[in-house]
């Protein structure tokens, strides 16, 4: 697991729940990476551009429609499915690991 920033947000129209496309940087060792989130009923484009968050980094890549999931990024799920993102407190640097 480790942290990174979200570069760009796109909308998902073809996920079966509400999400997006996300463009996530994990600094110079791992690179950018991008993901699919189940996450637009909580948070905006906007919300989420710049802001830090945790992720797996190391599953294979899978294929979500047209779109390569490189990476999982991690929340917390309730009782209707809905995900509240897991982020560090404070800006810290891409790609630290989480112990």
């Amino acid at each position: 697991m480790r942290v990174g920033t979200i570069l760009q947000v796109n909308d998902f129209p073809e996920a079966r729940k509400p999400a997006y496309q996300l463009t996530i940087d994990f600094g110079t060792i791992i690179g950018i990476r991008k993901s699919s989130a189940q996450i637009a009923s909580h948070y905006t484009k906007e919300e989420l551009v710049d802001r830090q968050i945790v992720a797996v980094v190391n599953f294979p890549k899978k294929q979500i429609g047209k779109f390569m999931s490189e990476c999982l990024v991690l929340g917390a799920v309730g009782k209707k499915g809905d995900v509240v993102l897991l982020s560090p407190d404070f800006k810290i640097e891409n790609g630290l690991r989480i112990a």
